[in-house]
């Protein structure tokens, strides 16, 4: 197997044969829609609004991973992330973008159904139903008239009238006219909302919306590669803006192995672009600010904090298409399908990252199951997709870090190496067969998506130091190459 086979494994190193079908785990991430068209073979995407929740997304508990770590590898992997854009697709398998984490066994899911909160159990009386809940309607009745009236009846004798207060009566407070406080998640609101937009897309594979935000004056908008893969062959992109503004807009260039895309809008004037942040300086219980477009419902503000950081998340592609492995920047600020793209913020005002992917249980409810926020959030740490915007939009293409090799979990923990290609970076390096990488540079590794992870959020050209298990240190100079877009 080559450094650049989609096929690579995660599974105690059994290899995939290319063109093999994928398990119902490996699907895409959406954005929300409609599937064009309509027959027996067209199936909602496990990433759309009604798919989301059709499809099983988890690797089998016990499984060993082996992965193949470069610039085309699809690692094999079953999904951990269910990307939060939203799309609905006309095949199985087809791009359709998005990235399900669903836990262990997880059930096929029906088409998404509105939430609903489950009554309580009422107890029964032995003398028949309903007599139980008339008598508490009935007791809490007489309990507020009885609490009224002694108020009522005290209030009268200590003002010494029978004068009442009447809120209805009382004058409108004079409008809020201050700024928001600095720091505040209002504040983080008002600065950021003008430069997020809600993207619409369209293609020949399905529709569905996603988020984004404005890098620059002159249009550029950076967002995830799964929101807008959809229409990457001839479909169509729309931006709206904060005010309603639409513009169309087209895709610049994408990487679906870091979920990172590029598009840019013409035609509309005085763009706010957003401030981005050192996501490298982030810390564990920060408070960040989440926007985008859940579920539709564009300009959606929520807030919550870093939950965890470096936390490798494997968000698996659709058939042929390139697996996404990152480092990402976990948090508990609400983000549902539709966010993909929409920026992470601290309280600054500054984008520290990409909203990508949620872990998102499934519960049931009206007789459907349904997938739910569980406070769970990945995010594209900024560091690593601005490198890789920049790419972009310099040369319409992006660059892949990669060592050139095949690594497979270890069983007493870290990334073993599974195999070395002719004069790859790893071999200059002295990697070989058999070697378990423990550590890359501070960061401890625990498994193979855990070194993936910590190459690919690094520059090709840097030079890191490899731990292994037997306590060798090594330095690997980091090699790149083209990411192909299929």
């Amino acid at each position: 197997m080559t450094e650049n086979d989609p096929s690579a494994p995660h599974d105690g190193g059994a290899q995939r044969e290319p063109g093999a079908q994928q398990s119902p785990e490996d699907a895409k991430t959406p954005p929300r829609g409609t599937p064009l068209g309509s027959g027996p073979q067209q199936q909602p995407s496990p990433w759309s609004a009604q798919g989301a929740a059709q499809q099983s997304h988890a690797a089998q508990p016990g499984q060993a991973g082996g992965h193949e770590q470069g610039a085309y590898a699809q690692t094999g992997q079953q999904p951990i992330g269910q990307g939060t854009g939203q799309q609905q697709t006309a095949q199985p398998g087809q791009s359709a973008g998005g990235y399900p984490w669903t836990p262990p066994g997880a059930q096929q899911q029906s088409p998404y159904a509105t939430a609903t909160m489950p009554a309580p159990a009422v107890p029964q009386q032995r003398r028949g139903p309903g007599k139980l809940v008339a008598g508490v309607a009935v007791l809490a009745l007489i309990v507020g008239g009885g609490a009224g009236a002694a108020g009522g009846y005290l209030t009268a004798q200590n003002s010494g009238s029978g004068a009442s207060y009447n809120a209805l009566d009382q004058p409108v407070p004079a409008q809020q006219t201050a700024t928001a406080p600095e720091g505040s998640v209002e504040a983080v609101a008002q600065k950021l909302s003008p430069s997020v937009v809600e993207l619409q897309v369209s293609g020949r594979s399905g529709q569905g919306e996603g988020s984004g935000f404005v890098l620059s004056t002159d249009g550029y908008i950076l967002t995830n590669n799964h929101v807008v893969e959809v229409a990457a062959e001839g479909g169509a992109i729309q931006a709206v803006f904060q005010d309603g503004t639409k513009a169309d807009a087209s895709i610049v260039g994408r990487d679906p192995t870091t979920d990172v895309a590029v598009v840019k809008v013409n035609g509309v004037k005085n763009l706010t672009p957003v401030a981005l942040g050192n996501s490298d300086d982030l810390n564990v219980g920060q408070s960040v600010v989440a926007i985008g477009s859940p579920f539709e419902l564009a300009g959606t503000v929520t807030s919550g904090i870093v939950s965890a950081l470096h936390r490798p998340v494997r968000a698996g592609g659709s058939e042929g298409d390139q697996t996404t492995v990152m480092s990402a920047i976990q948090t508990d600020a609400a983000i549902n399908p539709g966010n993909s793209g929409g920026p992470l913020a601290n309280l600054s005002g500054q984008v520290i990252g990409i909203n990508s992917a949620i872990y998102s249980p499934q519960s049931s409810g009206m007789g459907q199951t349904e997938a739910t926020n569980a406070g769970i959030g990945f995010a594209i740490p900024i560091n690593q997709a601005r490198r890789t915007a920049q790419e972009i939009i310099d040369t319409g293409k992006a660059t892949q870090t990669f060592i050139g090799a095949n690594v497979s979990d270890a069983q007493q923990g870290g990334a073993q190496i599974a195999g070395v290609q002719s004069g790859s970076p790893a071999e200059q390096a002295g990697l070989k067969q058999g070697d378990v990488v423990t550590k890359v540079e501070d960061l401890v590794i625990n498994d193979a998506d855990g070194l993936i992870a910590a190459v690919r959020t690094r520059a090709p050209g840097d030079k890191v130091t490899f731990t292994l298990s037997d306590g060798r240190a090594v330095q690997v100079t980091l090699g790149g190459q083209p990411v192909p877009t299929n």
